[in-house]
């Protein structure tokens, strides 16, 4: 059995704790070291989850132990960690969005053509019931696609935006609520239903006075098969509510709420329907709706496990960047389309 893939945790923030527990559950990785700005934060960090803490990046790519990292810093500073760890012929993990801007992104889908290899997380993309909505779409149960949506209507307290510099705004955030909270809803969304061709958005900050960017966004889309659909996105809908995808047609609909399907209906009904609601009606995802601290490391787990395995095999990892990428340019083209009072075509 070859030895476990030695892991580097990049931040030590909330998320980056979860990229670190994540990794000690995954057997066919280990992990080696940590790093951030801050030696105190660093060292704090090595501490509490047993890894060395390292002196520099530079040292960290150098590092022949190190053979992958996972990237849980401010969004807006994505590129600057990912592209240099590629560039060396490394994996990359890297935590949602990619980055804050296109240019950005394909500076780091750029870099993992040159050797690296690079994964996004987008761990909603992993549940079984998922899966089976797009499958169910693939197969053309639904019919006519006509309306299409994702319903993110989360909470946030001040407190989470004030306890650090960079929650909310443009330069490290890439925005608020829609591109930080929801953008698992958005990336799923366009997983199982497509990219739209056309968006119309309103965005606005209602509840959260102090931040810079929205922390309310509601979106219309025009899909390339005809289809409409709404995207709602908010830090501000207290006490946070479950992630929900509406998926509906002139032959079938569907609804996701979170991790379990709470409709499944068909003008045609197949056998397995009854299995399908019976196994998937009942779910236990926590997505953190109001509180970030109350999510499930376990999607990362599996990712980690997937990289490890796709370093390893010298394969693809299950959600590579260019599939990340296209969550991002959704969110810009519903940023640009709020910002100039004009629908926007992707």
């Amino acid at each position: 059995m070859s030895s476990p893939i030695g892991f580097a945790v990049i931040g030590t923030g909330m998320i980056a704790e979860v990229h670190a527990q994540a990794i000690k559950d995954t057997p066919e990785a280990r992990l080696a070291a940590v790093w951030t700005r801050s030696a105190e934060g660093r060292n704090a960090f090595a501490k509490k989850f047993g890894c060395r803490a390292a002196e520099s990046l530079e040292a960290l790519i150098d590092d022949p132990e190190v053979r992958a990292a996972t990237i849980a810093t401010p969004s807006g500073v994505h590129a600057d960690i990912a592209v240099p760890f590629l560039e060396a012929g490394k994996g990359v993990l890297c935590e949602k969005p990619l980055e804050v801007s296109l240019e950005a992104v394909d500076r780091i889908l750029a870099a993992a053509n040159r050797g690296g290899t690079l994964a996004g997380v987008f761990q909603m993309r992993l549940q079984r019931s998922a899966q089976t909505l797009k499958s169910a779409v693939e197969a053309g149960r639904f019919g006519r696609l006509t309306l299409c949506s994702a319903y993110i209507k989360w909470w946030r307290s001040d407190d989470y935006y004030s306890s650090s510099s960079w929650k909310g705004t443009y330069k490290l955030d890439g925005g608020g609520a829609l591109i930080n909270q929801g953008i698992h809803g958005v990336d799923l969304l366009q997983w199982i239903a497509g990219l739209p061709e056309e968006v119309s958005a309103f965005a606005a900050k209602l509840s959260h006075t102090m931040i810079e960017a929205e922390d309310t966004v509601a979106a219309v889309l025009r899909y390339p098969h005809g289809g409409l659909g709404v995207i709602e996105a908010a830090t501000s809908a207290w006490p946070g509510d479950d992630l929900r995808i509406e998926i509906v047609g002139d032959r079938g609909s569907a609804t996701l709420v979170n991790d379990r399907l709470a409709r499944w209906e068909f003008a045609d009904a197949l056998p397995k329907d009854e299995t399908i609601r019976r196994d998937l009606s009942k779910g236990t995802l926590n997505v953190g709706s109001g509180d970030p601290r109350g999510m499930s490391w376990e999607g990362h787990r599996t990712l980690v496990g997937d990289l490890a395995r796709a370093l390893l095999e010298g394969r693809p990892p299950m959600i590579p960047g260019a599939e990340a990428r296209r969550a991002v340019q959704l969110v810009l083209a519903i940023y640009e389309s709020a910002r100039s009072g004009k629908t926007v075509r992707l």
